[in-house]
């Protein structure tokens, strides 16, 4: 069940799932905090810099297969999928999932990690707060 205030952070980590997805750099950057966190297996950074760097490095799309939600944070189960910059043949696919965290209405924080469990015990998060789509 849909908790009070969440629909507005769901839509907005779907909306930077979109921007990213689309290759919409400046829509991504919109969506995100000037001084947003960006981590992933390599490490962990700030800056709006260090996000553009990232999605023009991972050249990666990642389609939302499952979230869940409590307070600020979402966490988003996804199927990634690493294209080749030459090409644009995948080159590599992986579920992940990512946590985010939101403020007034900015991403400040996203931080990748190779599997959901991971994902949401680093969260605080479990399978209850799962969002099911019907609830989105």
């Amino acid at each position: 069940m849909e908790k009070e205030g969440g629909a507005s952070e769901v839509h907005l980590v779907e909306a930077w799932h979109e921007a990213l997805n689309e290759g919409d750099v400046d829509r991504l950057v919109e969506l995100s905090h000037p001084d947003v966190e960006v981590g992933g297996p390599r490490g962990s950074g700030r800056s709006v810099r260090l996000l553009r760097e990232w999605v023009d490095r991972a050249n990666v799309r990642l389609e939302p297969r499952r979230l869940f939600r409590r307070g600020a944070t979402v966490v988003v189960e996804q199927a990634g999928q690493w294209r080749s910059a030459e090409s644009e043949e995948v080159i590599g696919s992986q579920t992940v999932a990512s946590v985010f965290a939101v403020s007034d209405g900015q991403v400040t924080s996203v931080v990748r990690y190779d599997d959901l469990s991971e994902a949401l015990n680093t969260a605080g998060l479990d399978h209850s707060d799962e969002i099911r789509p019907e609830h989105r």
